[in-house]
């Protein structure tokens, strides 16, 4: 028998039947929808040729690699500007002033509570900002504070001895922080940022409401400007697996960071030569007793 672990007992052969059972009826269930939604598609002509006719015209195809590519360059300027606005918010929650974290904590819990649509309208009514930049500028106020917190929670979590021994040996806090509680911290935080990132990603389909012509714009474009019988069901069908295969990509590249990481020889485990008796002052024998 296997032992249990501290977390759970080990199942027996009655549990794992029954968890077999739960997993087959799930699966049956699962593919039941597929097959019930599939079963409305084609019921609703969804597969007629009348409505996917507009994809092969390259004036379309161009739409919607030119959207494609405005929701990847918003997404490449929010992604790099939230993870150093979040940097700075999360230095300065971090830091020792006090006004300085005052400051700080106000940012992110303004810019968390406020809906990122209000501060894009904001940004391109109010401010007369252009659709790209307005864009950026919300996603950023956005994300950057989330990932504010994201950063300050990785940092905090890394055991206070490897601060301790740095400042120990002279480290200034700038030195303690870049070179051993960030790294450290950053395996944490890796999930949480990726996660963070595919919400940027996502939330740059709010742009087609500031006129940005962006993936989802491009596709609404098809969708009500063409006399197709109105091919709504066969754009989302299109623009759904890509906007799904840009956020498994974002999960594949953080797994791979993270595989990386742990085969670096920075983070693998050294072997140590067992202590051995010596002298422990640089004067010769250990200390004596006065």
């Amino acid at each position: 028998m296997t032992d249990s672990t501290a977390l759970y007992d080990i199942p027996g052969p009655h549990t794992r039947r029954r968890h077999l059972l739960y997993g087959v009826l799930s699966t049956v269930a699962i593919l039941a929808l597929a097959g019930w939604i599939l079963y409305l598609l084609f019921d609703t002509d969804q597969f007629t040729a009348t409505k996917w006719s507009p994809f092969e015209y390259v004036g379309i195809q161009e739409l919607l690699l030119r959207g494609l590519g405005n929701t990847l360059k918003a997404f490449a300027y929010a992604s790099v500007l939230s993870l150093a606005f979040g940097a700075v918010l999360a230095v300065g929650r971090l830091s020792e002033r006090a006004v300085f974290r005052w400051v700080a904590t106000l940012l992110v819990e303004f810019f968390r509570a406020m809906p990122v649509l209000v501060m894009i309208f904001f940004i391109f009514v109010a401010l007369k900002v252009q659709p790209l930049p307005a864009l950026v500028a919300g996603l950023t106020l956005y994300n950057g504070s989330v990932l504010a917190e994201v950063f300050r929670t990785g940092v905090n979590s890394v055991d206070r001895g490897q601060g301790e021994a740095a400042y120990a040996l002279g480290m200034r806090k700038t030195q303690v922080m870049t070179y051993v509680l960030a790294p450290q911290a950053l395996r944490a935080m890796l999930p949480a940022i990726i996660s963070q990132l595919v919400v940027a990603l996502k939330d740059t389909s709010l742009g087609f409401l500031i006129t940005y012509e962006e993936f989802l714009h491009a596709g609404k474009l098809i969708a009500s400007n063409l006399d197709y019988d109105l091919p709504f069901i066969p754009v989302v069908m299109v623009i759904s697996p890509i906007y799904i295969g840009m956020c498994m990509l974002l999960s594949w590249f953080a797994t791979w960071v993270a595989r990386r990481e742990r085969r670096s020889p920075k983070t693998q485990a050294v072997d140590v030569d067992p202590a051995e008796p010596g002298t422990l002052l640089p004067g010769g024998g250990p200390p004596t007793g006065p």
